[in-house]
């Protein structure tokens, strides 16, 4: 009985480490981000030592081949990639939330139409289709980044949103708020997205996670923040040719990558199983 008992316990623990791991790494994030709006080591493009300096007092993670600082180029990455992730999740949000919702209230030939293509859509990688939005676009730009992985994401946030809503659709209380004479734009506000907003945070999560990557991986193949914005992508393609005499030009940002993705994986999974023990004692 002891160890059924403690079983629970010892769960809860470790999604309680989860979560404040994934807490902790996500808000050093947040807080580098928010730094760099009143404080740099030094000017962004300034070149304050010699070329691929190792790491010192004066430059803690050395300089790159122009001699600019390594650490103020991660420092300004970490303010990249939220706003990259925020803002894509922001729109695909957006975007997929009220395509989910219209899909839910469709017709069936509708329903099934929206849902094939979705279905198609989310076929295509992520990165694949913020390639051809980037594309499209005249030139490459922070701005046109962030919209193009916004709208990638909102298929699986519609898809999502959808199947979620036909679920609460056929629950009693939505009859009864029916029969009271509910109109359904009251019935989506009060009953629908209260009821699935849980599970769609845990998703907008994952998808900030992905766009942090995907963001990364447009820079490095030039079509994300240009110049003189020091993306953690950018970073890793200018550093890939001095990779074995300077290491730490690509070992750094790839750290700052990692682990940024991996506390937003974190904060997630420790979401989710907060929600599921919520579900579970009521």
């Amino acid at each position: 009985m002891s160890d059924v008992a403690a079983s629970p316990n010892r769960r809860r623990g470790i999604v309680s480490l989860t979560l404040m791991a994934g807490i902790m790494l996500v808000g050093l994030h947040i807080a580098i981000g928010l730094l760099t709006l009143v404080w740099l080591p030094y000017e962004p493009n300034a070149f304050t030592g010699g070329r691929l300096e190792g790491a010192s007092l004066a430059h803690w993670v050395g300089t790159d081949r122009l001699g600019r600082d390594l650490f103020t180029q991660l420092m300004i990455g970490s303010r990249i990639a939220l706003t990259v992730g925020l803002g894509a999740v922001a729109i695909g949000a957006t975007i997929g939330v009220s395509i989910g919702i219209l899909a839910a209230f469709a017709s069936r030939w509708l329903d099934d139409a929206l849902a094939a293509t979705l279905d198609i859509l989310i076929a295509f990688p992520t990165l694949l289709i913020a390639m051809l939005v980037v594309a499209a676009s005249d030139t490459a730009s922070l701005g046109s980044a962030i919209v193009a992985l916004g709208i990638a994401l909102s298929a699986i946030v519609a898809r999502l949103t959808r199947i979620l809503a036909k679920r609460v659709l056929v629950m009693d209380y939505i009859t009864a708020a029916r029969t009271s004479g509910s109109s359904w734009p009251k019935i989506v506000a009060i009953h629908v997205l209260p009821n699935i907003w849980p599970t769609l945070s845990v998703n907008f999560a994952l998808q900030f996670g992905l766009a942090v990557i995907a963001e990364a991986s447009l820079s490095y193949l030039g079509l994300g923040a240009p110049p003189p914005n020091a993306s953690w992508g950018r970073m890793l393609q200018e550093a890939q040719g001095t990779v074995y005499t300077a290491p730490l030009g690509a070992i750094a940002p790839g750290i700052a990558l990692v682990s940024l993705a991996i506390g937003v994986n974190l904060l997630a999974d420790g979401l989710r199983a907060r929600i599921d023990a919520a579900r579970t004692l009521s």
